[in-house]
């Protein structure tokens, strides 16, 4: 096992917030672009990090509803990046046992292409149960919450039936346990509207190291740190 990790309490779920990959590139006098394409193999890195620690469930933040706001060229990128990544490693991670799902909204700003893509992968990985890769996509948790409210509106749910339970099946993926450890990158100390719901009582580490440049031993440290914490959820410590 890896030194330093007690491999009884691996968390369960881990979410990242895959931050500074545009301040990576500028830093190097290369376009923001740039940045993005080297993101790339961080991602992989965490996943494989993530198989060889026992994770079950990983998230990544991969294009949150406020980034249409960026620049026309950089949007237009990141949704065919993100794209033409799904199509090239998906079999890959399939063969790793990684089941793949997507939360966030299918709205008329998500092109046709890219739903059919996921619906793809979620098809050709869904058995797999070694891990569970979420890619969070035009997803913002604001917007996840408002969803699951207009759902249940929807579903003439009572007011007074509607509690934490009923609004938790109402998320985008229901079964997805809260994460116990959120780690975000570049030095930046927000949430970002990220799993806004789930995150009531993850451990969150933040580093300074650009994503570009996230390894799994950096990944390794968070754990390291998260299994420091004394996690009481509200109570008293033992």
């Amino acid at each position: 096992m890896i030194k330093g990790i007690d491999p009884e309490r691996i968390p369960t779920h881990i979410g990242c917030v895959m931050d500074g990959n545009g301040r990576w590139a500028e830093a190097r006098g290369l376009a923001r672009t740039e940045g993005h394409k080297k993101g790339e193999d961080a991602l992989f890195e965490a996943v494989e990090g993530s198989l060889e620690l026992g994770v079950k469930w990983l998230t990544v933040y991969a294009f949150s509803t406020e980034n249409w706001r960026r620049p026309a060229d950089e949007v237009r990128f990141l949704v065919n990046f993100n794209e033409d990544i799904l199509v090239r490693r998906r079999e890959e991670l399939n063969d790793r046992g990684v089941r793949i799902r997507f939360a966030g909204r299918r709205d008329w700003r998500v092109p046709r292409r890219i739903i059919r893509r996921m619906d793809e992968s979620l098809a050709m990985t869904e058995k797999n149960r070694r891990m569970t890769l979420t890619i969070a996509f035009n997803y913002g948790g604001r917007a996840e919450i408002v969803d699951a409210v207009r759902a249940l509106v929807a579903d003439k749910v009572p007011a007074k039936k509607i509690d934490e339970r009923a609004i938790r099946s109402h998320l985008y993926d229901p079964e997805m346990p809260d994460p116990d450890l959120v780690i975000r990158t570049s030095g930046e100390y927000r949430i970002s509207n990220f799993l806004l719901w789930e995150l009531a009582y993850s451990e969150l580490v933040f580093t300074e190291t650009l994503w570009p440049d996230f390894t799994r031993e950096h990944l390794y440290d968070a754990v390291r740190e998260f299994q420091g914490r004394d996690r009481r959820f509200g109570g008293t410590a033992r």
